[in-house]
């Protein structure tokens, strides 16, 4: 009489060894390789009409335990330098405690979910005429005893505290505005003021500037212009003023 084995369904070579530590309960650190090789391999002799894809990769790790198992059999190899021989099994339980920790992370993950599915959360819902509620004011009761040498007293106190609040230092620090000066605009300017000068000293346009940034933004559009063919620019001596022809037709 054949006995009909239902096989467990695990997620892939590493959750089947994992399983098979667990039910052996064996040490990950000290598997016994042989005997996990032997039940693994009859794992996989149950295996059938799988997916080609899935099998593969439950074949691949049976060659990887037969290549283990195959290696523990042979008698150790002495060093000449006296190093001990990599245990043939430290890669295979590097991953099987790599999944395990994904694995139980992948439990705590599907706890929360449920946990989360179960929260309800609801608006707050107040009355209209709960929100429209305002406790009553009794004057008589709020300005008894109130004179007016009391409510003095209480205005220089207030004002006393704004006074206070005001940094002696830097109240007196004026205020610092940015100037608004584009290199377009100025460009435009220079070219109007070509037109009606023609040649024109460097100094005296900028001396008609009227702040620090519109003198900067007036010598990049002239370095501009000068780029592209509009002014010449010539200075006789070292240190002499600058004379600038302009290029451009009235």
């Amino acid at each position: 009489m054949e006995m009909t084995v239902k096989l467990q369904v695990f997620e892939g070579p590493l959750d089947l060894l994992l399983h098979l530590l667990e039910k052996n309960k064996v040490n990950i650190y000290d598997i016994p390789i042989v005997e996990i090789t032997n039940q693994y391999m009859e794992y996989i002799a149950e295996m059938k009409r799988q997916d080609l894809n899935i099998m593969s990769e439950f074949l691949v790790m049976a060659a990887t335990l037969i290549d283990i198992k195959s290696r523990m059999l042979l008698p150790a190899k002495e060093s000449e330098e006296g190093e001990e021989e990599v245990d043939p099994r430290a890669e295979l339980v590097q991953q099987l405690l790599e999944y395990k920790m994904y694995k139980c992370m992948a439990y705590e993950l599907r706890d929360r979910q449920i946990d989360a599915a179960r929260v309800l959360f609801k608006e707050p819902t107040i009355p209209p005429e709960v929100a429209e509620y305002e406790e009553p004011v009794n004057l008589e009761e709020l300005v008894s005893g109130l004179t007016l040498a009391k409510l003095n007293a209480i205005f220089k106190s207030i004002m006393k505290k704004q006074v206070d609040k005001i940094d002696p230092v830097r109240s007196k620090f004026g205020k610092i505005e940015k100037e608004e000066v584009s290199l377009s605009d100025k460009m435009i300017y220079v070219e109007e003021y070509c037109k009606t000068h023609g040649a024109f000293s460097f100094r005296s346009l900028l001396e008609a500037q009227s702040g620090k940034m519109e003198i900067i933004v007036t010598f990049l559009a002239i370095l501009e212009l000068m780029k592209m063919g509009k002014i010449f620019i010539s200075q006789e001596y070292t240190f002499d003023d600058i004379k600038i022809q302009s290029k451009i037709v009235a």
